[in-house]
């Protein structure tokens, strides 16, 4: 069976060339080829020799991952389903935060501003009561090769400049540290300067909270931003949105974030999900405040995106602005996530769901 190319971080990549009395240098040309230029044929790899081309052709594999379906939001913002060489779907978002903007002259004063949200699994073992991935339940981990593919194709298909610097938020399907050791892998892989050189400070794990993990994950000290999926701030409410809470609690999950390392410039985002009458009072906005308290924090208001089947219904921006402007005069950085792609799939696992039901 071939491998896949994108599985390798360049260092290993050299160890596999040097293993066939190849030079390392091929394997930076090599990585050049797959990252800045976007090639998926090794055939045109001009400056390989034939022989070497030959011998990558017969070993490894390069387009893992094929775009089934694409929805383009009003905002921009794409949602991406992609199928596996085992057949199986997940899904990516191309998120647009920020629109390319020019003088009367026709120069850009300021470019456009791009995120990549990322799934590191195909569904998900946590089973939040909010979350439509839950509903297709668990099926395997994607490879590091996987995640970085996400990366490539989708700049590739937006003809996004090799050179331009985008955001990556592992967010999309699946629990990212519940595939702790690809995510780190695909984390290094983009962070490769001969690649896409997208820097760890640049790349946010978002975590459903598993206190252990957030432990293990910062003695590797990669330089990542974490965010927590908080979403409550009492294990009652939390362990009926977030099943696990009863194996990790709010108090285990605020300890294992307070020994994770921080760059001094940065904050640990709390992503709270607001729901209509559920936890968007101020009561919780007071309990909130009082948790994060000595955390170097950022708090993301999330307005809930309503799906078939759900029972919970998207809040009023009123309400959410009075628990946002609370906790800014207590002196909490807080912000209210600006809602993309609502006019699509908006949900993960929403897109994937609509595929599965068309074929089945």
């Amino acid at each position: 069976m071939k491998k896949n190319i994108y599985d390798y971080t360049l260092q290993a990549l050299q160890k596999e060339l040097e293993a066939i009395h190849q030079p390392a240098f091929r394997a930076k040309q090599l990585y050049q080829w797959l990252y800045t230029r976007y090639q998926d044929s090794f055939s045109d790899m001009a400056n390989l020799p034939k022989s070497l081309r030959e011998t990558l052709q017969n070993t490894y594999t390069i387009k893992n991952l094929e775009i089934i379906r694409m929805e383009t939001s009003k905002d921009g913002s794409k949602k991406y389903l992609f199928k596996t060489n085992d057949g199986l779907s997940f899904e990516s978002v191309l998120i647009k935060m920020r629109d390319k903007k020019c003088d009367t002259n026709g120069q850009i004063i300021e470019s456009e501003k791009w995120t990549c949200c990322l799934s590191s699994q195909i569904g998900c073992k946590v089973g939040c009561a909010f979350c439509y991935t839950a509903k297709g339940g668990f099926v395997r981990n994607l490879s590091s090769g996987e995640i970085v593919e996400q990366v490539v194709q989708i700049k590739k298909d937006n003809a996004i400049a090799p050179e331009k610097r985008i955001n990556i938020v592992y967010m999309g399907m699946g629990e990212p540290l519940n595939n702790m050791q690809n995510v780190i892998q695909a984390i290094k892989t983009l962070a490769e300067l001969d690649g896409l050189s997208i820097s760890p400070r640049r790349q946010t794990i978002s975590t459903s909270g598993i206190a252990p993990k957030i432990i293990e994950l910062g003695k590797h000290n990669l330089g990542v931003q974490l965010a927590i999926s908080l979403h409550a701030v009492d294990n009652e409410l939390r362990s009926k949105l977030i099943p696990m809470n009863k194996a990790y609690n709010i108090q285990s999950v605020i300890k294992a974030v307070r020994s994770f390392p921080v760059d001094e410039r940065k904050k640990i985002m709390f992503e709270y999900l607001v729901i209509k009458d559920t936890n968007d009072d101020l009561a919780s906005a007071k309990k909130l405040l009082k948790l994060l308290d000595g955390i170097r924090a950022k708090v993301n208001l999330i307005l809930f995106n309503p799906h078939e089947g759900s029972a919970f219904e998207r809040p009023d921006i009123a309400q959410v602005k009075k628990f946002a402007d609370f906790l800014i005069r207590k002196g909490l950085l807080c912000t209210i996530r600006e809602s993309k792609g609502i006019d699509i799939s908006a949900a993960c696992g929403q897109l994937r769901e609509k595929e599965l039901e068309k074929t089945s």
